[in-house]
């Protein structure tokens, strides 16, 4: 019996993390189906999508959401990079090759995303694919000695009342753009965003270096520096980094799904400490392992008929 092929969907504009992942995805011998921005407006079974598998396309499944991408840390100037466009997607061309021989029949082939969250919205659904994501609040319920800082989840509505210089997010995207803000009457208005809609506010902390770690399966599968002293700067993560985030899947490990990027940083005192949870599907690599990133990615955007019990809980 043959395996089925698998096929690694992108979006319209590729960051050169993408590339690096497409890279890695076509040495392991993925189909590559790249979409341009016409297509999704028409629908995703309009003749646009060409180039998948058979029976792999748009048509052959259903089901699935998503979003999220890196959206950025705790004032620090290297964010996750942007996987995908954050616009419509579209028209699908064939950019590889099939995995295997061929099609095992009666079962469809198994399709991934690797995009960010407005591209993944439209197109995961319909091709029956489960992001998975963090809690909105995960950060804030950590542990105060895992993110030296206090950090909570609530409405912006309430944020609005904020007398205080602060750090706020969107937990899964960037609805609300991740930035120091004076007080709260600098927040996104109510004709902008729901008050009701959940962000993150915590105390500012600024971080000497920063690392992005790849989680799968209880472990830190992948990992690499992005940042030092708020600007980009990519090199390997040393061992201090690595202890800590397996200190982080120790505590808090059971609260996240089997596969995510977990960034983690060291202030100006050495103490450690967590920045932020992303979805795997939408960040980049940086300088970690691109083959090891792959497999993180492949785990946390793939076919809802595959999840485990576990990860039930943490599709999007």
């Amino acid at each position: 019996m043959t395996r089925p092929p698998r096929t690694l969907v992108l979006p319209p504009r590729l960051t050169a993390s993408a590339r690096t992942l497409r890279a890695a995805a076509l040495r392991r011998g993925l189909r590559i189906v790249e979409a341009t921005a016409s297509a999704v407006p028409e629908g995703l079974d309009g003749p646009g999508w060409a180039g998948w598998p058979e029976g792999a396309g748009p048509d052959a499944s259903s089901g699935g959401s998503g979003d999220a991408e890196a959206a950025g840390n705790s004032g620090a100037a290297g964010n996750a990079e942007a996987a995908g466009n954050s616009g419509a997607a579209g028209n699908a061309e064939a950019a590889g090759s099939a995995e295997a021989a061929g099609n095992t029949a009666g079962e469809a082939p198994s399709v991934h995303l690797h995009a960010g969250p407005s591209f993944a919205d439209v197109v995961a659904p319909a091709l029956g694919i489960a992001l998975l994501e963090a809690p909105a609040d995960w950060l804030a319920r950590l542990p105060r000695a895992l993110t030296r800082r206090e950090i909570l989840a609530l409405p912006i509505g309430e944020a609005y009342r904020l007398r205080r210089p602060a750090f706020v997010k969107s937990p899964n995207d960037k609805g609300v753009p991740a930035l120091v803000y004076a007080d709260g009457s600098r927040l996104p208005g109510p004709d902008a965003v729901d008050p009701e809609t959940v962000v993150l506010v915590s105390d500012v902390m600024t971080f000497a270096d920063e690392y992005r770690l790849h989680l799968l399966d209880g472990t830190v599968h992948a990992a690499g520096q992005y940042a030092e002293s708020g600007r980009l700067r990519l090199g390997p993560a040393g061992g201090d980094a690595l202890a800590f985030g397996r200190e982080v899947l120790a505590a808090a490990g059971e609260t996240l799904p089997s596969a995510i990027v977990v960034d983690v940083g060291r202030d100006d005192t050495g103490r450690w400490a967590v920045i932020e949870a992303n979805a795997a599907w939408a960040s980049g690599c940086y300088s970690a392992d691109p083959d090891r990133a792959l497999d993180t990615v492949l785990r946390a955007a793939g076919p809802a008929t595959g999840l485990s019990p576990h990860d039930r809980g943490f599709v999007r």
